[in-house]
């Protein structure tokens, strides 16, 4: 599974890191990023949580 957000949606509210802080961190733009080569179950949950739809999970 591999992780990525969408920089130009992100609006850096942090609900990702808080729900998956092993896979979702914030950048020093204030925007989310995923760590590469980090697998969490709970990433989709993140991804499905996100109010701007700026996280694609692909299996």
């Amino acid at each position: 599974m591999e992780a990525k957000v969408n920089k130009d949606i992100c609006i850096g509210c942090g609900l990702c890191t808080s729900i998956c802080p092993q896979v979702f961190v914030l950048d020093d733009d204030g925007k989310a990023k995923a760590l590469p080569n980090k697998n969490d179950s709970q990433a989709k949950d993140a991804a499905a949580s996100c109010p701007v739809a700026a996280i694609e999970i692909k299996e």
